[in-house]
């Protein structure tokens, strides 16, 4: 009989794939093997679908998507015959007819083991029952004489898969995850793993992506935590990086150590998620740079932050795109903003592209009354000239509307809306003011962009204005923004009737008013760039509305359903699952 080894060493690769990219995914899982093997590696770990990119959504239906991910693997797999590290391959993996979320066992030149993913999620940004089989419940894998079970990602969000390990004889959980990261991500997956540890007595490796994927941007942040609740190894946020666990057998139980290093919470993260994400996807859709509409309002300053940070000064371009209602206040911290992140600023005045349009339209609006038609084509002048700009140089087009804006439809489509991607899309106004002073006095690591005060504290401070006529405010179309972002919160992340809301000490008619406008900009959202995503529930892939919708909540109390009119036998026996 074979003895149990009293150690193993596992590298864990906490790396940033490419949708898509097989053969690049593949290149870089064997920089990984050849770093770990330097470092006396007995094991690699990836995240999950590292071979293909996570979510891969209908991608992965394409059988011939599904070929080169399954040759990819299978070209890892013949790497191990070198005696160097074997691999958990994450990848997914065509078999009957059926396509799964899998992690293979590499080693010895040979794939020794395959598991699925059991679990798939089905909820907030995750549609995984659309595209993959689940599998079914595992037993563990036998890598180099250690038992390890392997559940995937949303496998370890209930009990039953790390119990069934448990009860096959895992003696130790590593978890490749695909987990995006959100406001409350850090302590929900602390519980979760917790729980597990606590149901299963194992310790537990949680390896995560880093890097961005359209709306969705994965923090890393991977981390180990020992049978006895002891944090083993806690890795950086928003990097790549390729870290040594050593895993040793301590009077028969396997114990984790590892680096441990701090990352960033609450506004620090939310910042450092924007700037990965607009980062990323820049870098990812190969544009040069990008071009943004600099106003001298507080949106447009912290986008160009963001975007220097991302990409640094040489790749950002900002345009002043003045008309005869923008302050001098607004051209002289467009200004200063630009001058301290040391971009491209030009200034290009829009009067005779405006009155241009105007004259053009004069005969089809003779006898009516100038309104927001009128305001709305400055905006527009303004979203074309960016557009040719794209066009002519090739930079992607930053729009900057923050999800108070993009909820009650404060922005115009075809005009302001435009563009490629919308790194504050995801922020309500309050958290844009919060995270400019932020950024005057903290950037995250790897940010391209100066230190010290890069938004002008009076951007910070004069009351926001969109400046499509004389003496405009924000306030004189929307509640004051702690009011509006305070009401919205509750309507977008917490379904919250309008009653309850009401019941809370809010304004009736001031939260029935938001309610409306943010049922009918429905349309304006679903036509809205991609952005970043870091609260609970964004627009798009977290919020899926219907656009033709006439429903709207009365606010009257919600009814108690009537009994009276069920009979007794109408409803179907419902099994109660005890989790």
């Amino acid at each position: 009989m074979t003895q149990t080894p009293s150690s193993l060493r596992i590298a864990v690769a906490q790396l940033n794939p490419v949708m898509g990219d097989v053969a690049g995914n593949l290149a870089k899982a064997r920089a990984a093997r050849a770093d770990a093997a330097a470092a006396g590696a007995d094991l690699v770990v990836f995240s999950e679908l590292f071979i293909s990119g996570y979510p891969p959504e209908d991608l992965v239906l394409k059988p011939a998507f599904q070929a080169a991910c399954r040759q990819a693997a299978e070209a890892l797999a013949r790497d191990t015959a070198d005696g160097g590290p074997a691999l958990l391959v994450t990848t997914p993996w065509a078999e009957d007819g059926r396509v799964y979320n899998a992690v293979l066992v590499a080693d010895a030149g040979m794939i020794q083991a395959v598991r699925f993913k059991v679990d798939l999620p089905n909820y907030s940004v995750f549609d995984e029952k659309r595209v993959f089989a689940p599998g079914p419940l595992p037993g563990p894998v036998n890598v180099r004489g250690v038992r390890i079970g392997v559940p995937i990602c949303e496998d370890i969000w209930g009990e039953e898969v790390v119990e069934t390990l448990s009860e096959t004889g895992a003696e130790m959980l590593i978890v490749p995850n695909g987990s995006p990261y959100r406001e409350s991500v850090y302590d929900e997956r602390m519980s979760t793993i917790v729980a597990r540890i606590g149901e299963s007595d194992l310790p537990l490796l949680y390896v995560n992506q880093v890097g961005g994927q359209d709306e969705l941007v994965f923090d890393g942040a991977s981390l180990a935590v020992n049978a006895d609740r002891s944090l083993a190894m806690q890795l950086p946020a928003f990097a790549e990086t390729i870290a040594i666990v050593d895993a040793k057998r301590v009077d028969g139980a396997w114990r984790f150590s590892g680096p441990i290093h701090t990352h960033e919470s609450g506004d620090e993260a939310n910042y450092a998620a924007c700037v990965l994400g607009l980062r990323d996807y820049v870098e990812k859709n190969r544009f040069p740079g990008v071009v943004l509409g600099l106003s001298g309002g507080i949106d447009s300053a912290i986008c160009a932050a963001m975007a220097v940070d991302a990409l640094g000064p040489d790749r950002v371009h900002c345009v002043m795109l003045p008309y005869r209602f923008t302050s001098e206040d607004s051209l002289k911290d467009a200004f200063e903003c630009a001058r301290a992140l040391g971009v491209r600023y030009d200034v290009v005045p829009i009067a005779a592209a405006v009155e241009g349009l105007e004259a053009t339209l004069a005969p089809l609006f003779k006898g009516t009354n100038r309104d927001i038609t009128e305001e709305n084509l400055q905006s527009r002048a303004r979203g074309t000239i960016l557009m040719s700009i794209s066009n002519k140089f090739g930079a992607m087009v930053v729009t900057t509307g923050n999800k108070s804006e993009m909820s009650v439809g404060y922005a115009t489509i075809y005009g302001d809306m435009n563009g490629g991607y919308n790194p504050v899309k995801d922020l309500y106004k309050s958290e844009v003011f919060r995270l400019s002073a932020l950024r005057n006095r903290w950037k995250p690591a790897g940010a391209l962009g100066p230190d010290g005060e890069v938004i002008p504290v009076n951007i910070i401070t004069k009351p926001p204005t969109a400046e499509l006529r004389e003496n405009q405010k924000d306030q004189d179309s929307l509640p004051p923004y702690d009011v509006l972002d305070a009401i919205l919160e509750r309507l977008v992340e917490k379904e919250a009737p309008v009653a309850s809301i009401v019941a809370e000490g809010y304004d009736p008619e001031t939260v029935k008013k938001v309610e409306r406008l943010l049922a009918i900009a429905e349309y304006k959202r679903r036509q809205a760039a991609p952005g970043v995503k870091v609260t609970a529930r964004n627009f798009g892939r977290d919020r899926r509305y219907p656009v033709v919708n006439r429903f709207r909540d009365s606010g009257e109390p919600l009814p108690r359903p009537d009994m009276a009119v069920m009979n007794p036998t109408a409803m179907p026996k419902l099994d109660v699952v005890d989790f």
